[in-house]
């Protein structure tokens, strides 16, 4: 109990890494005790303070998997899921830890749907959304910018892989600040594979260009690209007329 009081101390004292140094040290002796339950949370606590997050989380995991109606349960799932959130990276490099955090965000929210902390999750799970968003976004940019740069054994190339992770966005995140980006790129692709087609595919190729014409400005009649996708519109017209 001497190195356990002392643990206590420092921890209240905001010396994290002494009192992680401690509670590495008894936890695993308080197992079965009456102490068992707060030493592993509070040392979960200890690395979360220390902004050591990814290890706090898999403690805090520990935690609510070994006591399902604990005194600390809610908190340790959501500072769980909070510290991935914290540890949640750049759009640009690998979303493991955005997967985890939606996740584990999620489940709290099922689980405790009359928690005081539930709006916040909400506000987070969502922001992680747009995180994911953002970075199909930016691969959807890249394949239409290298546009004819790479030659595919596939029809449509570059222009036919935008549109489809573009249409896999939209799907998985309909309500997307980046919605109408999306839908702009569908068509632009579209648009360049219909001009770019052999004369037996170009008729029904500019069909579907005109769908997405009506899709996009049904929901943007005044959008950011409405002016450009009307005059490409036009462009369309003449080729179906002739």
């Amino acid at each position: 109990m001497v190195k356990y009081d002392a643990a206590k101390r420092y921890f209240n004292e905001g010396k994290y890494g002494r009192s992680i140094t401690l509670l590495e040290e008894v936890v695993p002796l308080m197992r079965g005790s009456v102490y068992a339950e707060e030493s592993l949370y509070m040392l979960a606590q200890s690395y979360y303070s220390s902004k050591d997050y990814i290890t706090a989380s898999e403690y805090f995991k520990t935690y609510y998997n070994m006591y399902h109606r604990g005194e600390y349960t809610e908190l340790a799932r959501y500072y769980s899921a909070y510290g991935l959130y914290l540890e949640s990276p750049d759009p640009r490099l690998d979303q493991s830890d955005t997967y985890k955090a939606m996740q584990q965000f999620q489940d709290f929210i099922d689980l405790y749907p009359q928690s005081e902390k539930k709006a916040e999750a909400q506000g987070i799970l969502f922001e992680l959304q747009e995180k994911l968003s953002l970075k199909e976004l930016m691969a959807v940019r890249l394949y239409y910018n290298l546009g004819d740069y790479l030659i595919y054994s596939f029809p449509g190339g570059n222009y036919l892989s935008c549109v489809i992770t573009a249409q896999n966005a939209v799907r998985l995140y309909p309500f997307t600040k980046y919605r109408e980006e999306f839908m702009y790129y569908i068509f632009r692709s579209k648009y360049e594979i219909a001009m770019k087609s052999i004369e037996e595919k170009k008729d029904i190729r500019y069909r579907d260009v005109v769908d997405e014409y009506y899709s996009y400005l049904n929901e943007y009649p005044e959008g950011k690209y409405a002016k450009e996708i009307k005059k490409l519109y036009g462009n369309i017209e003449k080729e179906l007329n002739n």
